[in-house]
């Protein structure tokens, strides 16, 4: 029997919806994700769970979710382009119904590459708002290992403060982007989360249609939404997306600290994807490129999982109906 196709605002509400939920349940990893990676020299995080240990502790339960309103109004159109591009960039490619693997792998590179210009925006600002705590608690820190001063003001500024840090907005930071550096400052990056989510996208789009399709006899490289289980795509989805967001992790590493407009004291600034390369491999050496690969996985594996899930239940197509 052939597929059914889905329609493109079917498509954009199904990876809308399937972003919102996704970001909203693994968003404090991610913040976790973006401190680690930015830590250089001074080490105010041992690892993911010390990590939130602390955000809590030093900023509360909500400060987890610092930069969440960013992620979570432009996830809807970022997962949605991602998903629906990729879905007609297999069609447009499939030939009597099959699509061979280099097919799949171009539909994932031209999704990866269509999803950039709402990723690098949303990206930049978020991680400004992830990393301010980081900054404030190497500030506490750095201040608590300078020890006892003879000065009664410098003594009670070194002392750790449980003030939650001065909060940025992401409308703020947008506005002075644009007033400093125009419409680039927004898009600052966007090579290297070009070359973080086109290779990401090549490896996880294949990856999912084949571990989609395991387990039944129809062609594997036919479209197989339509025919796969709530539970086997979400599976697929998490597994397919654990190893590509491992694999891509140095990339991410890079786009991180390139990103991320203030630094710490003693913290590198970099002029470009090579520069930044260069100097994590010299000061940090090639572990530094794995930091937050843990927390990678545990965000895109349910992200994804969820994604796939919620897409594939054609949440999309009921709307659609009740609205028509």
């Amino acid at each position: 029997m052939a597929d059914k196709k889905v329609s493109l605002p079917a498509k954009l509400i199904n990876g809308g919806v399937a972003g919102l939920v996704g970001v909203t349940c693994v968003f404090p990893i991610d913040l976790a994700k973006t401190r680690l990676q930015n830590q250089q020299s001074a080490r105010v995080y041992s690892g993911m769970l010390d990590c939130l240990t602390k955000t809590i502790k030093m900023e509360g339960y909500f400060g987890m979710y610092r930069g969440a309103a960013v992620n979570l109004t432009l996830v809807t159109p970022e997962k949605a382009i991602k998903l629906a591009a990729n879905d007609v960039f297999r069609q447009k490619l499939s030939k009597d119904g099959k699509l061979p693997l280099w097919g799949e792998i171009l539909a994932g590179c031209g999704a990866g590459t269509c999803q950039v210009v709402v990723t690098t925006p949303m990206e930049m600002l978020k991680i400004q708002l992830q990393d301010a705590g980081r900054l404030a608690a190497q500030r506490t820190v750095t201040a608590s290992a300078a020890g006892p001063t003879p000065s009664l003001v410098a003594s009670q500024a070194a002392q750790p403060s449980t003030n939650p840090p001065p909060r940025s907005s992401a409308t703020r930071i947008t506005l002075e982007l644009l007033k400093t550096r125009g419409l680039r400052g927004l898009y600052k990056g966007a090579g290297a989360t070009l070359m973080r989510d086109v290779p990401f996208s090549m490896i996880y789009f294949p990856l999912f249609a084949n571990l989609n399709a395991v387990g039944r006899t129809e062609d594997r490289h036919s479209n197989p939404q339509e025919r796969a289980p709530f539970l086997q795509s979400f599976v697929a989805g998490c597994m397919a997306g654990s190893v590509a967001a491992v694999a891509v992790t140095p990339l991410d590493v890079i786009k991180t600290r390139l990103q991320t407009l203030q630094k710490g004291e003693g913290e590198d600034s970099y002029r470009g994807i090579i520069d930044c390369a260069q100097r994590i491999l010299k000061r940090e050496g090639p572990a530094a490129f794995l930091k937050g690969a843990t927390c990678r996985a545990l965000v895109i594996a349910p992200l994804f999982g969820i994604a796939q899930g919620v897409y594939f239940l054609g949440i999309g197509e009921h709307v659609l109906g009740l609205l028509g």
